[in-house]
């Protein structure tokens, strides 16, 4: 759940950009003033300037006027020339001669130096650039294409300072057309987003650029005015120049190669044809699956009504009666191997537990005393549980590709940054409509200026939190221009990522106001609009000395489905103010951080209660608020979840009780024994965590709050079965209650260990889960319920024997030691309301035969609507849902929702085993010239085009090409004369000298010395003069270790940083994933490929990481992890079923098939009810599958061994007892405590619990006592020892009365003696007892 907040964090990558920003105005214009110089045209042409004869205050060198004939070039000069503009290398036989001198040359070639830090990396593009440049500068003739229109005297000096040069149309087009496309590596952007003003790389044009080169009042880099005239016919005298022009995807020459695909599309290889999206599976133009499920249910019920009609005898569909068995059905021959083992086993387990029961009522206080060592023995495991609350911990298996990657990002690079953020809106201010000389311009309301200084005050107020232990954030932030050379960080290195950065924190700039030519008023909110079309404009670096992002600063500026394609920032909604934090693999190191954002968030809280204006609205977080709000979670439905509980507890004590009359109301109460029975429900979970306390399994908060639910759930009708069975038999003469308990416990107990073996293995299969949270509580769940059914089969028949005997000693419950005054006349038990409602009304209505065929309708329906919408099912799970209602957590993730503009940030490590010194491994990773058009970069980039399949946004930065570009700029690498370490640029030539950094055929450096300075690359600090110097960009994204002895440094694992699109849905975070490590897949295989073409045995893994991947994971498999544990439980309750109901088959497959019907009822319920499937949804439906168990093998047990001769009358015979048991014992305890969940404060709980819990219950109640017995009416088959006993049952009814035989050996109906035994155990167990039986 921490995957919410990342995109900030990938701007530790920008800082480099700080500087760059300086560096791409320099570039356009230190250019451009080398070039000018007209006076006035003649028609030969001629110079318009020659040599620098003035200097202003801003260090801007100014030419001196000159109309005569160019002038003859020294050999310094010469050589200048030769190197940057070689086509004007023309000697006509008087030498080189030029309107430019050495000094003149020596400006140029500085400032085309600092223009190459953006452009070298396309040759064409700079060689197109310094074309102009070239021209403008020494062309000797000057005044054909430029005309002087400002001269200006200072001191009695003349200079140029205003010219308009005329220029074709097919250079400026072309020129900008190589040059829009060149990217810089270590920022992710393109250089025009530095060099083209306020418009940025989406909105230069041709003009915009060339406008903004030569633009003196708006641009501090040009020394006056510059006017390009474009046009490609003469105009006037003057004959507009045409410099010849290179495409970027064309050599400049046999020893230079054509621009990068990264740096100009042109030169990228056509990629093959994406493969089609998919569409959805339609038939007719409808949803395919509907159209089926439709299909099937009117073929389905047409047929099956057809054959309702047609086959109406009840032999045809094979129902038969007692003078239909035949005559030689009980011999021993017929019976299989199968059957007779199966009949054995039933009686074994019978006859086990007709003993067990007797053994455990006969010594109750022994057994209760050894289940009370049992289970503090058990519990004592309590103390050693950890319970686990970190979300990371929960969702993603140790073993899961994510956390494996995770682990490798953080050990290698070190974690994300931990983020501090608030986001703030407006209430009730209007938007702002500010005139312009363009028009108005429409602001939102957070522009109000009132508004934006009230966001200062805070944001200086949280700069200035000190924590007790005197931790300021200072000591904690991320502050990545500093150094060992720049002292201790202070607050104004922090980077924060805020709208005050635009001003440098100052209310002064803020407040600053000018008026332009056209008199329209010039302030904060103009400003703001040019440094969010360019951050890295110098005048609005921030503080830190790095940009700040726009898209991060502000939010909701987007519509819905724009992206950040020409956004307009000036009408966000919010105001977004972004603190990143250090943050360290070795948590020992986080002790100040989590101390400091404690603090602030107490600060944040009172600040909002004391402070907050009316017309504000804020929403906060901190890094470690989710887990504390998730911890606070856990503790405020505490009361919610123990009311639930009670009101099951209540439920049950009183329910269990069977009133004779109200004079033996407190007799006859079965309260002690309820809260006994309960009590030890309780206990087995105590155990079950004890247990795995000592194994050392940790436990989540699902487990301490859902398990013990699930065990009373699924225990408790246990107990009822046990009560209400011994409640209707009444003991027979000369049977003691010890054995009368234990006769009960003998029919009662297989069915009791068929569904608690169900239970615990459908949840012990699901331990195989490798999500840890379903692992956890399969494992608990599992154990719990297999401990619940052991102390049920000891310590509570113990606790009814007792109950028995206070009962008949007529002593009070609950008061057992106050004797009753009202003795028991030995009437007789009358059945409960429940039970006589089930046997006189629901049983006869039920299985009419009309209403059992609509009731085949009605569910066939239903399963079939339930299929149609289940492949719809959303994946995901809403982050929202994840925090209290109350929570400031929760607001502050609907505001992110709501204002969220930038996605978050992305990187591609390319693991160690490459050797980067080597030209073709390089070729192999970077992007610009010479490298191959399948690299690490060039993929990349190529994916960034496709941003609407691949989600990628923005190209890589890239470490290497930078420091490629880096080495050559010889005043960027420098090193301590005393010791030959390194020492930054900005070095005193005192201590410090250039590095002498040899090259090979391709400018690149030499393999020794690339060893040798790429960890001077990675501590130097970027400027002015070194953009490209990558600690800031880099410090964290490239490991190295350097040898002491030698100096030199080997490069291990590495990152490409690039940006993700905007993510608004799960669906849209997890599909990134999936399309970022298809991408990562096909890089590995490119380089692997070379690497064996070459003859290298190694592999290198290449694999993408973002923090919230570790989180998404789990969705890519979602429906496979659902489909595996739900077949594995199904398959678990399917053999357990078949071994416990002797082999039976048919009753495992019938149970099977309900539960089924039953999970994905509840899966269409979750499609209808906007449950979303995920960790917390599949743990409840592999909980649906544990208790749906309780619905369906009670009552498949009691039909199976029913001695009824049809199976109308065995269905009517097992459903009129066990059915009153499953309601009263499952569906009415669980409904009471289900219903208290609806108003817990988690959204989680009313979402995932109450709503998922309500449908198992109802779902269940509804299959299990209307589908299943109408089914079983239809298809059910009897057990082979229930035909033996029907069989004989009906050889004997026709020669003696009924009464006789079946009658008094039926307990249950001495009030209704015309009456067949209704109680299929009863019935069994007279048959038994009366005629012994040789299986």
């Amino acid at each position: 759940m921490y995957w919410f907040y990342v995109f900030y964090r990938g701007h530790r990558r920008t800082l480099t950009d700080a500087s760059m920003s300086r560096l791409n105005v320099i570039i356009f214009v230190l250019g451009a003033w080398n070039l000018i110089n007209a006076v006035s045209a003649t028609q030969d042409g001629q110079c318009i300037w020659y040599g620098e004869c003035y200097t202003d205050i801003y260090m801007h060198k100014k030419n001196c006027p000159y109309t005569g004939p160019p002038k003859l070039l020294d050999n310094e000069g010469q050589k200048l020339l030769a190197k940057n503009c070689p086509h004007l290398m023309i000697d006509s036989g008087n030498g080189i001669n030029t309107c430019c001198d050495t000094n003149q040359l020596k400006t140029m070639d500085q400032n085309i130096k600092l223009a190459s830090n953006f452009l070298n990396r396309c040759p064409s593009c700079l060689d197109n650039l310094v074309k102009h440049f070239c021209e403008f500068t020494c062309s000797p003739v000057q005044s054909k294409f430029i005309n002087v229109t400002e001269i200006q005297t200072e001191k009695n000096v003349k200079y140029v300072n205003g010219i308009d040069i005329y220029i074709t149309n097919k250079y400026l087009e072309g020129t900008f057309n190589s040059c829009n496309k060149v990217s810089v590596p270590s920022t992710g952007q393109l250089a025009m987003d530095l060099m083209c003003g306020i418009w940025g790389a989406s909105r230069c044009t041709t003009l915009k650029w060339f406008h903004y080169m030569g633009d003196a009042a708006n641009n501090q880099y040009v020394p006056f005015q510059i006017t390009y005239k474009n046009t490609d016919e003469p105009v006037g005298s003057f004959i507009p120049v045409d410099p010849k022009i290179t495409p970027c995807n064309k050599a400049l020459n046999k020893n230079t190669p054509a621009c990068s695909c990264v740096d100009c599309e042109a030169s990228c290889p056509v990629p093959p044809s994406p493969p089609p999206l998919p569409t959805p599976f339609t038939i007719f133009g409808y949803d395919g699956y509907a159209v089926m499920m439709i299909i099937t249910f009117v073929c389905g019920s047409a047929l099956f009504i057809l054959s309702i009609v047609c086959f109406n005898n009840r032999k045809q569909i094979g129902v038969i009666s007692a003078d239909d068995l035949p005559s030689g059905f009980d011999d021993e021959e017929q019976s299989t191997f199968i059957e007779r083992l199966g009949a054995g086993t039933d009686k074994l387990l019978a006859e086990f537990f007709c003993w067990w029961g007797t053994a455990c009522a006969s010594r109750p206080w022994f057994v209760l005393f050894v289940g009370f060592l049992f289970i503090i023995s058990l519990g004592h495991g309590i103390k050693y549980i950890h319970v686990t609350t970190d979300p990371v911990e929960l969702w993603a298996a140790p073993q899961s590709r994510s956390r494996i990657e995770k682990e490798y990002f953080d050990q290698h690079f070190e974690p994300f940054y931990r983020t501090e953020q608030i986001i703030i809106t407006s209430i009730g201010l209007p938007n702002i409509v500010h005139n312009t000389s363009n028009g108005p311009v429409i602001f939102g309301p957070v522009f109000n200026d009132t508004f934006l200084k009230t966001v200062y005050k805070l944001q200086e107020e949280i700069k200035k939190i000190t924590t007790p232990n005197n931790f300021t954030l200072a000591n904690i932030c991320f502050a990545p221009l500093t150094s060992p050379f720049t002292g201790p960080p202070t607050v104004s290195q922090c980077v924060i990522q805020s709208i005050w950065g635009y001003w440098q924190d100052s209310v002064e700039a803020f407040d600053y106001t000018t008026v332009d030519d056209d008199n329209f008023t010039v302030n904060y909110l103009d400003h703001f609009r040019v440094c969010s079309q360019n951050a890295y404009n110098p005048e609005c670096l921030a503080p830190y000395g790095g940009p700040v992002e726009p898209a991060i600063a502000v939010g909701g500026f987007l519509s819905p489905g724009q992206d950040l394609q020409n956004p307009s920032y000036e009408k966000a909604t919010a105001v977004i103010l972004s603190i990143l934090v250090n943050n360290y693999h070795n948590k020992s190191k986080l002790h100040p951080a989590m101390e400091w954002e404690m603090s602030y968030v107490k600060f944040m809280k009172n600040w909002i209660a004391t402070k907050k204006p009316a017309f504000m609205d804020i929403a906060f977080t901190s890094e470690r608020s989710i887990e504390d709000e998730l911890n606070r979670e856990s503790q405020s439905d505490v009361l919610t979840i123990l009311v639930s509980y009670i009101i099951m507890f209540a439920y049950i004590a009183i329910s269990l009780g069977q009133i004779k009359n109200c004079s033996r109301l407190l007799i006859d109460s079965k309260i002690t024994l309820g809260l006994g029975g309960v009590l030890l429900v309780l206990a087995s979970v105590v155990c079950s965590v004890g247990l795995f306390g000592f194994v050392g399994i940790p436990a989540t908060l699902i487990i301490i709050e859902v398990i013990p639910f699930l065990v009373l759930a699924v225990g408790v009708d246990n107990i009822f079965i046990l009560v209400q069975t011994h409640q209707r038999e009444s003991r027979r003469p000369n049977e003691s209650i010890p054995e009368h308990i234990g006769r009960i416990l003998g029919q009662v107990g297989p069915s009791m260990l068929l569904t608690s073996v169900s239970e615990s293995c459908c949840f012990f299969l699901g331990g195989l889960s490798d999500m840890p949270a379903v692992k956890a509580f399969a494992l608990y769940a599992g154990m719990a319920l297999l401990v619940d059914f052991v102390l049920q089969v000891t310590c509570f028949v113990s606790l009814l024997a007792l109950d028995t005997v206070r009962q008949a000693n007529n002593k009070l419950d609950v008061c057992c030691f106050i004797r009753g005054s009202k003795k028991d006349d030995g009437e007789e038990v009358v059945n409960g309301i429940l039970y006589k409602l089930f046997k006189v009304v629901y049983v006869p209505l039920l299985l009419k035969k009309w209403v059992r065929a609509f009731v085949m309708i009605v569910f066939f329906g239903w399963i079939c609507s339930s299929i149609a919408v289940v492949p719809h099912i959303e994946i995901g799970l809403d982050q929202e849902l994840s925090m209290p209602e109350d929570s400031f957590v929760l607001k502050y993730f609907k505001f992110l929702n709501s204002y969220l503009s930038i996605g978050p940030p992305m990187y591609f490590v390319v693991k160690e085993g490459l050797n980067y010194s080597n030209k073709d491994i390089q070729n192999l990773v970077c992007g610009g010239q010479y490298c191959n058009n399948d690299s690490v970069s060039t993929q990349i980039f190529i994916a960034s085009k496709q941003s609407n399949r691949t989600y990628i946004a923005k190209p890589a930065s890239s470490w290497l090409d930078d420091y490629i570009d880096w080495s050559q700029l010889s005043m960027c690498c420098k090193y301590f004369v005393s010791n030959d370490s390194f020492c930054p640029h900005t070095g005193s030539s005192k201590y410090c000298s250039s590095c002498n950094i040899t090259t090979n055929n391709i400018g690149r450096p030499i393999p020794t010395d690339f060893e040798r300075y790429v960890s001077f690359f990675l501590q130097d600090n970027p400027d002015e003069m070194c953009a490209k110097a990558g600690h800031a960009a880099y410090g964290h994204g490239v490991n190295y270790v350097t040898d002491l002895e030698t100096g030199l440094s080997k490069v291990g694992a590495s990152y490409f940083m690039a940006y993700h699109t905007i993510l608004k849905t799960s669906a849209d975070y997890y599909e990134s994933m999936r399309a970022a490590r298809a991408i990562s897949a096909n890089i590995t295989e490119t380089i692997n490929n070379y690497l064996k073409s070459i003859g290298d045995s190694s592999t290198v893994e290449v694999f993408p990481y973002s923090i919230f991947y570790v989180f998404y994971e789990q969705y890519l498999t979602m429906w496979p992890d659902t489909l595996y544990s739900i077949g594995i439980s199904l398959i678990a309750i399917f053999v357990v079923t078949f071994l416990l109901m002797g082999l039976d088959i048919f009753s495992s497959v019938i149970v099977v098939i309900t539960i089924m019907m039953i999970v994905v009822n509840i899966g269409g319920l979750m499609y209808w009810w906007h449950i979303t499937l995920n960790a917390v949804s599949l743990v409840n439906l592999v909980m649906a599958v544990g208790i749906a168990v309780e619905f369906c093998s009670h009552l498949v047990h009691s039909f199976s061994v029913s001695v009824k001769t049809t199976r109308v009358e065995r269905v009517a015979d097992a459903l009129t007892n066990m059915g009153s048991s499953i309601f009263s014992g499952i569906t009415l305890t669980k409904f009471g405590g289900i219903i208290v969940l609806g108003f817990a404060r988690s959204q989680i709980f009313k979402v995932f619990y109450f709503r998922m819990y309500l449908g198992i219950v109802l779902f269940g109640a509804a299959h299990g006592l209307i589908f299943l017995p109408v089914l079983l009416s239809y298809i059910g088959v009897m057990s082979r020892r229930g035909r033996r006993k029907a069989h004989e049952c009906a050889s004997r009814a026709r020669n003696e009365s009924r009464s006789q035989v079946c009658g008094p050996d039926s307990p249950l109906l001495q009030n209704d003696n015309n009456q067949y035994p209704t109680t299929s155990y009863a019935s069994v167990n007279s048959i038994e007892q009366l005629h012994q039986v040789t299986f």
